[in-house]
């Protein structure tokens, strides 16, 4: 996040929502604080806050900041209270510190899911995002289930959907993407009971905020490292490469990505014509900076 001038703290105080790592939030909230009691006979400090959250080591902050030590939820709540955070945006607060505090892949992409969709609904609520809006963006069972229709002797029965998809969904989040499909038109259930697709999905997409469009992308990512280490090696394939581009060669590789996951898309349309698949697979496609440009 780009950090505030000081002329700035005063007027604009740090937005919790704006950050992907809780200790820079909490050393821009304490600069911030400073700057604003700047005149004041006793300055803020570190011990200030320890006073605010409750907690006997004046330093503790500074610890914190520092990365030298951890929250515990207990803290966490000490902390929120100090930081004068709403009691409706402490959930947030939690998701941001587990996030930067777990070490494990698998948990801290959770996390990180679990922080994306916590925001999302809080921008709901503030009416920045509309419903209507986040209507229009399919879960990642939503993907799953409109491609399922292409999958050689699917069924869509709730519960043999639930085994189909490894359990990675419940009952009740088949059902309602299920509905919500048929509902969109997205899927159409014949007389008979056969479900075919109708039209295809997230129709008017360049309506939909970037927000939602990173939840989804941040569901069909944490499919990919759940795959990582729960499918067997010959069921997937994974690879990656580290480069050193030019701005110019980026753009160029971006270009050609984007191409060739449309070929794939189109190929694949013409294919399932001719016949069902036998399973459905998740194509993730991922480029992006893993370092800042030298100064």
């Amino acid at each position: 996040m780009e950090k505030q001038s000081i002329e700035n703290q005063e007027k604009y105080p740090p937005v919790l929502s704006s950050y992907t790592d809780f200790r820079d939030y909490l050393k821009d909230f304490f600069e911030f604080k400073k700057y604003v009691h700047r005149h004041d006979i006793r300055p803020y400090s570190y011990a200030t806050f320890s006073a605010a959250a409750n907690i006997k080591s004046p330093n503790y902050l500074k610890l914190i900041i520092e990365g030298k030590r951890n929250l515990s939820e207990e803290m966490i709540e000490k902390f929120a209270k100090a930081l004068g955070i709403l009691k409706e945006d402490v959930p947030e607060f939690k998701a941001l510190v587990f996030y930067g505090q777990a070490k494990e892949p698998l948990q801290r992409n959770r996390h990180l899911k679990d922080l994306a969709d916590i925001r999302v609904k809080k921008q709901i609520r503030n009416g920045k995002i509309k419903q209507e809006n986040y209507d229009k963006v399919p879960s990642w069972v939503s993907w799953v289930l409109f491609s399922l229709v292409d999958q050689k002797g699917a069924s869509f029965d709730v519960e043999t959907l639930r085994e189909t998809l490894k359990h990675r969904a419940t009952n009740d989040e088949i059902r309602k993407c299920l509905d919500k499909l048929l509902a969109s038109g997205e899927l159409t259930r014949s007389d008979d009971g056969a479900i075919t697709k109708g039209r295809r999905m997230m129709d008017g997409a360049e309506q939909v905020p970037a927000e939602l469009v990173r939840k989804l992308q941040a569901e069909l990512i944490w499919l990919g490292l759940e795959s990582l280490f729960h499918d067997d090696p010959k069921n997937r394939e994974f690879g990656a490469l580290t480069l050193t581009l030019t701005e110019k060669e980026f753009e160029e590789l971006k270009f050609k990505l984007r191409h060739f996951r449309k070929d794939i898309y189109k190929n694949q349309l013409i294919q399932r014509e001719l016949g069902p698949g036998d399973r459905v697979f998740q194509l993730n496609m991922q480029l992006f900076p893993v370092t800042d440009q030298t100064k």
